[in-house]
């Protein structure tokens, strides 16, 4: 896959170095990654990633401050999931990436 390479000013760069920059934290990383198949509210993705609620809110707080997840209000419940598929297919390219370092 070839892609055009254009130069970038230090506005996009700072924009770019922020979405690296959530991909960068374990707990982040695990939260996105039980929401690449499904949405989930807190108290699940708590139980699926091992953070208390308060952690995973927290990190949810900064995940959609960047527009990584989208939350859907139901009743009282609040469920969280990827922005957008660009966001599943960063992350699938990263464990590809790490596969393909090991073989």
């Amino acid at each position: 896959m070839k892609y055009e390479i254009i130069p970038l000013d230090l506005s996009r760069a700072t924009e770019l170095a922020q979405l690296f920059k959530a991909f960068s934290d374990p707990s982040r990383l695990r939260i996105l990654s039980v929401l690449v198949n499904a949405e989930k509210n807190v108290g699940e993705i708590a139980a699926l990633t091992g953070l208390s609620e308060s952690a995973a809110s927290h990190q949810l707080r900064g995940l959609r401050q960047i527009h990584l997840v989208s939350a859907r209000r139901e009743g009282r419940q609040v469920f969280y999931a990827l922005e957008d598929q660009h966001i599943a297919t960063l992350y699938q390219m990263g464990l590809e990436h790490l596969e393909h370092e090991h073989d």
